[in-house]
């Protein structure tokens, strides 16, 4: 299977929105192909609105976004795209034709996976030109933010695919979920389903209220779902015993009649409850406003879940290893002097009440480029837990030019000096439009027995290779903001 440079799309909507900013913002093209043109102007409002809160999920180093483009022709975009992702009406005859005649255009090495929400891949796949190169691979709204994708082959999917799929699915920040058996609903939506149908009978019932309900979880079991699942939550229940005690003590609950498994009919009568209550917690904000909502929150709990390696956070951890050892490989293959190390854009979220980026996102971006730097020469996630690590003693930053929100800038790195314990850096940070200096930063690395909390003498090959950039930025001028302190005069 090949490399996935371009994504295609077969239809757009909610689902394909968010696969297009998902895979934009890592750095993929996107050619979304749907039947009515006007879905072009909703594809790109889509990927405007997911932007801010991507943006915020990691301050890892990203690549340079993917270009969008919008055609009516789905044959076209069968030819271009490296990947397909069908995203059509739940509808097992259209999506049986329309995978049918895109199969014959897509080279043979193209994956092309579904978003089907249940219906079966052996089925999907039944009339498709090389079937064995298909699969389902089911997001979750809103697929920009969460990260699980379940991969579900049918009987004619092949080992290849499956695996390419993974790889992809990796490279764009997700979790994929092989599920071993292809079964209808797939694995999350059957247990979302069942929750779905308690619903529908308390509220029917009249035992509770959609918004009571809803508390119900967002109070208890919700919060701890985000971390662990059902069955390792049960574990804990079951004390130092585990599950065995668990089940023996609650196990005779399950022959009790709690629970319904059958759906009530949906009369008038409960969808008129069912839209009082959300309308009710709603509480007068519109699906956008709700939207953002539910997009910071996400937000902010990947970024506590990444500290604990858990979930989600866990998903990100691994993306922004990715990023980073990406941005060092390309660092690495950087021979400018001094060196151009960091890229970035200033982010909405970045800036004060000035309208300018704020003091703490300029240590961010010096940080950043002090990390690239590190990186290439072999101070990385290893070597930190060797029981070594380069630790900040000083940092002076001087600020210059003004750096308003999306304006590009780059930094660069020259090494002052270096010996067996210290690293002496200058960074010049530049608006990327008139190559301005918008601020600088002269820094002082010191190297750490991080065991025995004290400096110690740096690995040979580390300080080999700094010593040959260090040779290399020999001939560069002395900024003249080296060794400026704090309130001293400027030229």
């Amino acid at each position: 299977m090949r490399q996935v440079k371009t994504l295609g799309l077969l239809g757009t909507g909610v689902i394909g929105g968010g696969w297009a900013a998902r895979a934009l913002h890592y750095g993929i093209d996107v050619i979304a192909a749907d039947v009515k043109p006007e879905m072009q102007a909703w594809i790109r409002g889509a990927v405007d609105n997911a932007e801010s809160a991507l943006s915020r999920l990691t301050f890892a180093p990203l690549p340079p976004k993917g270009k969008l483009t919008f055609t009516t022709d789905l044959l076209a975009m069968a030819k271009q795209a490296d990947f397909i992702q069908e995203n059509i009406p739940e509808q097992l005859e259209l999506k049986q034709r329309v995978l049918a005649d895109v199969s014959r255009v897509a080279p043979q090495d193209v994956v092309i996976a579904s978003s089907t929400s249940g219906l079966m891949p052996t089925d999907l796949q039944k009339n498709m030109v090389a079937p064995e190169r298909f699969l389902v691979a089911h997001p979750f709204n809103p697929v920009y933010l969460l990260p699980l994708v379940e991969l579900v082959g049918g009987t004619k999917t092949s080992a290849a695919a499956i695996e390419a799929a993974r790889r992809f699915f990796t490279y764009i920040g997700m979790h994929a979920l092989h599920v071993r058996k292809e079964v209808p609903g797939h694995l999350t939506d059957r247990l979302q389903e069942a929750i779905w149908r308690e619903i529908l009978h308390l509220v029917n019932d009249g035992v509770a209220t959609t918004g009571e309900l809803d508390e119900s979880i967002i109070y208890g079991p919700g919060l701890r779902w985000a971390g662990m699942g059902t069955n390792l939550i049960y574990h804990l229940a079951g004390g130092e015993p585990g599950m065995r005690h668990m089940l023996r003590q609650f196990g005779p609950c399950l022959k009790w009649p709690w629970t319904k498994l059958e759906a009530p009919e949906l009369t008038e009568g409960l969808i008129d409850k069912m839209v009082d209550g959300t309308q009710a917690q709603a509480g007068g904000r519109s699906i956008r406003e709700l939207e953002r909502l539910r997009d910071d929150y996400l937000v902010d709990i990947q970024q506590v879940l990444r500290k604990y390696n858990l979930g989600a956070g866990a998903t990100l951890r691994g993306v922004e290893k990715r990023l980073y050892d990406d941005a060092a490989a390309r660092a690495g293959a950087n021979n400018d002097v001094p060196l151009r190390l960091v890229e970035t854009q200033v982010r909405p979220e970045w800036v004060d009440y000035n309208g300018h980026m704020t003091d703490s996102r300029y240590l961010q971006v010096f940080g950043d480029a002090t990390d690239a730097l590190f990186r290439r020469v072999g101070v990385d996630d290893a070597y930190r837990k060797s029981g070594r690590a380069m630790y900040t003693v000083e940092s002076h930053v001087t600020h210059l030019n003004e750096a308003k929100a999306l304006e590009g800038l780059f930094a660069t790195t020259q090494l002052l000096s270096v010996d067996d314990k210290r690293v002496h850096l200058f960074h010049h940070l530049r608006r990327t439009r008139d190559n301005a200096v918008v601020a600088t930063c002269e820094q002082i690395y010191l190297h750490v027995d991080t065991q025995a909390s004290k400096a110690s003498a740096m690995d040979t090959q580390v300080r080999s290779k700094l010593e040959a950039i260090r040779k290399s930025h020999a001939d560069l001028a002395t900024p003249e903001q080296t060794g400026r302190h704090v309130g001293a005069p400027r030229n």
